[in-house]
């Protein structure tokens, strides 16, 4: 099967699962494979299909459908003007709350800005009139596709009706050939779920909780800008779920936060033996590999999601979207419980043994202790690379402080800014764990004005001279090329520089002397000088206790 058939297929089959009724079609020729499924659709009686030789009638056409009825209706439409026609009816649509799923054909990226006919800019091209506007990109036939193709379908479909009904747009480019091959085969099945929608969004409508499937084997994942976390993780910890928290998550604390999920989510044997059968997630996760596989995995995973405009689903595995869901108490034995509690101790402890076995200063190490030694009521903020990273592995559970890092779109700027606005806006102790080219890149944020208000916040810089994180990535294979261009080594004296600014200035030496470098008040900045092979290897050594650990339990 070509890729342009596959799409198409999957696209209009996923719509039906969603629940679309009827579709409006405008003939064209980049626009075949759509129009091959939809009449392969109709004549399978699962959709009513609608043809008009018109582009601004047939969207107008579908406009009154889908005003009528309630329901999104599909239109589609080949590439160029024939696009630009439909502009008037998204723009009503828009205006007067109608849910519309259009669907543009386009040409593939090549042949845009080269002239090539019947080819216009169709990249969100009716602007803010559209709820929602994605480029679903050239189809490929690779493995996973299948998965991008339906998740997208259904958060679209879900877009269009909340929480503000209107219309959303699908630009779907398409290389050539255009018709079927005759060759049905694919790199992967191109079924959906046979339940319905790929995810399923449930609506912001008074008295609308979803009720999660009453389950001890149920998991609570939290990531960042996870709101209600109290809540919920009082919810799970009554029905007896493990809590997996990122750090920024803010729910590492109590008897079910796990320290070492990382560590045993890379486990194979472990990951086999505790399955869950339902995954909860609030806010969004994105720091750990081995978490994102947990919710690749998970037969029902459900996104909690304030915000039905937008959800986080990284590996477009979100079987359903609720603004609100229940987590119901289920009586038993709490072994699903202990089993991954006696794991994360087991692997905590083997990861402890490694830090604490070395004098010296150590990133993961100062990590675990800068949260330790904090004051109850304090911030810290971190960078989102290494730092965040390091607490993720390491850090204990604990109460009574809230950590911060700019995770949205996890930037290297503005950091040293942003803590230094966060401390001030905080009632109690301030702390910010940098790295090296993190606290350079913002320099000028130590620039602040006599008669402006100072922070109390200790900034503590691990300088390793370079970016340390991509000495655990691939790249620290290409020995040429890697100091060059990866790991970006600098000759910056920092204390030169906390000099230049007016900063009081401290030099870790030994991991033991940490509570006493972060003592002091006001802007102060301590240096944790370390090296970035070290840490390579110290971080090969963690992870080879912590699995060793495990597997002793379990053996």
């Amino acid at each position: 099967m070509n890729p342009a058939t596959a799409l198409a297929t999957v696209l209009v089959d996923e719509l039906l699962r969603c629940g679309m009724t009827d579709a409006v079609l405008a003939p064209g020729s980049r626009s075949a494979p759509l129009a091959l499924a939809l009449h392969a659709a109709e004549e399978a009686g699962r959709v009513r299909l609608h043809v008009r030789i018109d582009e601004r009638s047939a969207s107008f056409l579908g406009l009154g459908m889908a005003k009528r009825s309630g329901r999104p209706v599909a239109l589609v439409c080949t590439s160029g003007t024939a696009a630009a026609n439909f502009h008037p009816a998204v723009v009503e649509a828009h205006e007067s709350g109608v849910p519309l799923i259009v669907i543009t054909a386009d040409r593939p990226p090549e042949l845009r800005d080269t002239g090539a006919n019947q080819t216009i800019d169709q990249v969100k091209l009716y602007g803010t009139a559209a709820r929602w506007s994605t480029e679903v990109g050239v189809p490929e036939n690779r493995p996973g596709m299948v998965t991008y193709w339906r998740s997208l379908v259904s958060r679209a479909w879900g877009l269009a009706q909340a929480p503000v009904p209107g219309p959303v747009h699908l630009n779907a480019a398409f290389r050539e050939p255009l018709i079927p091959d005759g060759d049905e085969s694919w790199c992967e099945p191109l079924d959906g779920d046979a339940t319905g929608a790929w995810t399923k969004v449930r609506a912001a409508t008074p008295g609308s909780v979803l009720h999660v499937p009453p389950t001890r084997r149920g998991v609570l994942v939290v990531g960042d800008g996870a709101v209600n976390v109290k809540r919920y993780v009082a919810a799970a910890s009554m029905a007896g779920w493990p809590v997996l928290s990122e750090p920024n998550g803010n729910a590492r604390y109590g008897d079910h936060a796990l320290t070492s999920h990382h560590f045993l989510l890379g486990i194979p044997e472990f990951v086999e033996r505790h399955r869950p059968e339902v995954v909860v997630t609030l806010g969004k996760p994105g720091l750990s590999r081995p978490l994102l596989s947990l919710l690749r995995r998970a037969e029902e995973h459900i996104v909690l999601a304030p915000d039905l405009a937008h959800w986080p689903d990284p590996v477009r595995s979100a079987t359903q979207v609720a603004p609100e869901i229940e987590i119901p108490v289920v009586s038993g034995d709490d072994a699903w419980l202990k089993s991954w509690r006696s794991a994360d101790l087991a692997a905590a402890a083997a990861v402890d043994a490694v830090l604490d076995g070395i004098a010296g200063v150590s990133e993961p190490r100062l990590a675990r202790d800068l949260v330790a030694a904090m004051p109850g009521g304090s911030l810290l903020f971190t960078a989102a690379s290494m730092p965040i990273r390091d607490l993720d592995q390491v850090m204990r559970p604990r109460r009574g402080i809230r950590i911060m890092a700019s995770r949205g779109a996890s930037g290297i700027d503005g950091l040293i800014s942003t803590a230094i606005g966060a401390a001030l806006a905080h009632s109690g102790r301030s702390y910010a764990l940098l790295g090296d080219l993190a606290f350079l890149h913002d320099q000028n944020g130590l620039v602040i004005g006599p008669h402006d208000r100072r922070p109390d916040l200790a900034i503590i810089v691990v300088n390793n001279q370079g970016g340390g994180i991509f000495s655990l990535l691939p790249q620290a294979a290409l020995a040429g090329p890697f100091e060059r261009v990866f790991g970006t080594p600098h000759q910056v004296d920092l204390q030169a520089v906390a000099a230049a600014h007016g900063v009081p200035y401290r030099r870790l030496e030994a991991a033991a002397d940490l509570p006493k470098a972060m003592a002091g008040e006001g802007l102060r900045i301590v240096e944790a000088r370390t090296d970035r092979d070290a840490n390579a290897v110290l971080h090969a050594e963690m992870r080879k206790a912590a699995h060793a650990a495990v597997r002793d339990l379990f053996a």
